[in-house]
């Protein structure tokens, strides 16, 4: 069956989401008949698969652990025109489904965002203690180093083009993958939208799988390692300028002592500012000589995001 001509996935990550895989897959289904669906079990130790199997998914197991993992094994093992990516644990609006993917397909992008809306009565049951302050945090220090205009960058609910899923390398391994994803359309400069969705409350009996702090530290990581991979003569520049600074102002009171009696008393002083002065210009240099590598990393991940024809609703592709 086809939405519009167009072949579409519904690819679910779950780790022991017994109790909330069910509504996921009737729900979405309910919104979606023609949608084809793919659950991922990432070895989990209760009935997940054989629930998923019950309701008629596709079930793929995937043995390495963490979301990242599963999210490189969905986009690789699934062929589809779209890819619709949620959670298992039923707290993303199913009813929110086509309006994304027309989204997607009337507007020729490649990444639709479902961003998540709580009222205040259920915010505290929705979100654990310090999730939604992070989550605003961590999206906004993303918008101000790479740009764009996101308001809900760790959201699991999206939809992809076939391209961007064909095309994206998936180097996570756990939550951060949704950094990841959000980057990775920054930096090709992919056409990107946003869709406003309900976010709910985890069936009662479920437990959510995300660590506050670990998983808020891996996520910080990545930004800042991806900030090192993809700006790096920003972030290289930025460190060149702290320790050139550092240099000059230890070396104040070498010239101030030089200009009064003509001599360099504090030798080692004057080798560790010399020092610090090498190696921010060392770092410096290494910003530019990676600059250039990063150019040529993107040309070619640019020419493997254009090798997959953007799929158009009629079946032909563009």
């Amino acid at each position: 069956m086809l939405y519009r001509g167009l072949k579409v996935a519904l690819i679910v990550p779950c780790y022991n989401e017994e109790i909330a895989i069910a509504k996921v897959i009737r729900d979405f289904r309910h919104a979606m008949p023609a949608i084809e669906i793919f659950v991922f079990d990432n070895n989990s130790n209760d009935r997940t698969s054989q629930v998923a199997r019950s309701e008629n998914a596709r079930v793929i197991h995937v043995s390495l652990r963490g979301k990242g993992n599963v999210v490189r094994r969905m986009f690789s093992d699934v062929d589809a025109d779209v890819f619709v990516m949620v959670d298992g644990d039923a707290t993303y609006d199913a009813s929110a489904l086509t309006t994304m993917v027309d989204k997607l397909i009337d507007e020729r992008l490649d990444m639709v965002v479902g961003c998540r809306k709580t009222p205040e009565e259920s915010a505290s049951d929705a979100y654990r203690r310090g999730h939604q302050w992070g989550n605003k945090m961590l999206t906004q220090s993303v918008v101000q180093i790479f740009g764009g205009e996101f308001s809900d960058m760790l959201s699991g609910y999206r939809v992809f083009s076939r391209r961007y899923a064909k095309s994206f390398p998936a180097l996570s391994k756990g939550f951060e993958i949704e950094t990841e994803l959000t980057i990775h359309a920054l930096e090709l400069r992919m056409p990107y939208g946003e869709v406003i969705t309900s976010y709910g409350v985890r069936p009662e009996g479920s437990e959510s799988k995300l660590a506050t702090y670990r998983d808020g530290w891996r996520i910080l990581k990545t930004i800042l390692r991806l900030y090192m991979c993809e700006r790096p003569l920003a972030f290289f520049g930025i460190c060149a300028a702290v320790m050139a600074m550092l240099s000059i102002l230890v070396a104040i009171p070498l010239f101030v002592e030089y200009l009064e009696i003509g001599l360099v008393p504090r030798l080692p002083t004057a080798v560790l500012c010399a020092s610090i002065m090498v190696c921010a210009l060392l770092s410096f240099f290494c910003g530019l000589i990676l600059d250039n590598v990063t150019r040529g990393r993107h040309e070619i991940k640019r020419l493997a995001y254009l090798g997959f024809p953007l799929a158009s609703p009629s079946g032909d592709n563009e």
